[in-house]
């Protein structure tokens, strides 16, 4: 049997999933997502990214389509029965199906569905050796802290960041870096001061980057809530990524620069280690 995913009210065989062509999720990207990473059957700051999920949802004023604890549960149940110990769960929440016409009509039902992915997200060659990232203008639309399904502007500059060698990329506006294309950028300044883009309409808040900016407090790093330029980047001592899917990933070249000798460096590493030791005592994998 393969891959059971929730569409709609009902775990089913991926195959037997279907929405329909009339999504508004499919036609306008009118949709939202979150992604909760599972490790050793745990899943991870899954508070934050049901907070996040809600309130993507309430700033397109797309009802919540079930309530948090079955949601809680859906993701639990969907963990049982594709067996994940490690990986993904995706959920996304359209605003519903309707004739295309740019203005929705009221009432529409949303869509919900939700599906896992098997995968390796600990101790990855990347968390290990480190990434290379291009830097590119940032195209995409103003209200980046809601998170969208629509993120053509993400795929092409990370499939152009690919064709060009590198493993991800930072996005630039007005002379300043917002963000990673599914990440957030951090950079460490050669004193150790952790610096990070604060919160905005231009950036999505992520939930790995309040984690680990709550581990800077509890084990005594400093840090900083400020924007900074490809420049200040590209001299600084350290710089790293986070994400759901990367957690604390080490950044070891920014465009043709190399970050300090190349190599992770020695916070980015302890920054690591304090976040999977964090994330082991998370929710397990069913409730009590």
């Amino acid at each position: 049997m393969g891959r059971i995913v929730y569409c709609n009210g009902v775990f089913t065989p991926e195959e037997d999933a279907r929405i329909s062509i009339f999504d508004r999720g499919f036609l306008f990207g009118d949709a939202i997502y979150e992604v909760t990473a599972v490790i050793a059957g745990r899943l991870i700051d899954n508070d934050l990214h049901l907070d996040r999920f809600e309130r993507s949802l309430a700033a397109l004023s797309i009802p919540m389509p079930v309530p948090r604890p079955e949601l809680e549960h859906i993701q639990f149940e969907l963990m049982a029965r594709n067996a994940l110990m490690e990986g993904t769960i995706y959920l996304q929440v359209s605003r519903g199906e309707a004739d295309r016409d740019f203005v929705y009509p009221a009432g529409l039902k949303p869509n919900f569905i939700a599906f896992t992915q098997a995968k390796k997200l600990a101790d990855t060659p990347a968390q290990r050796n480190g990434i290379a990232v291009n830097l590119a203008r940032d195209l995409r639309w103003a209200r980046r802290d809601i998170k969208t399904a629509m993120l053509l502007g993400q795929v092409l500059a990370k499939h152009e960041a690919r064709a060009k060698g590198y493993d991800d990329v930072w996005m630039v506006e007005d002379g300043l870096v917002t963000e990673g294309s599914s990440s957030t950028a951090f950079i460490i300044t050669a004193d150790n001061q952790v610096v990070t883009r604060p919160n905005s309409q231009s950036t999505l808040p992520g939930c790995t980057r309040k984690a680990v900016l709550r581990l800077c407090e509890t084990h005594g790093l400093h840090f900083e809530e400020r924007a900074f330029t490809p420049a200040e980047a590209q001299a600084a001592t350290e710089a790293f990524v986070t994400s759901a899917s990367s957690f604390v990933t080490p950044v070891v070249r920014i465009g043709e620069v190399a970050i300090g000798d190349g190599r992770p460096g020695p916070l980015t590493c302890r920054l690591q280690a304090y976040y999977i030791e964090a994330a082991l005592g998370s929710v397990p994998v069913s409730p009590a």
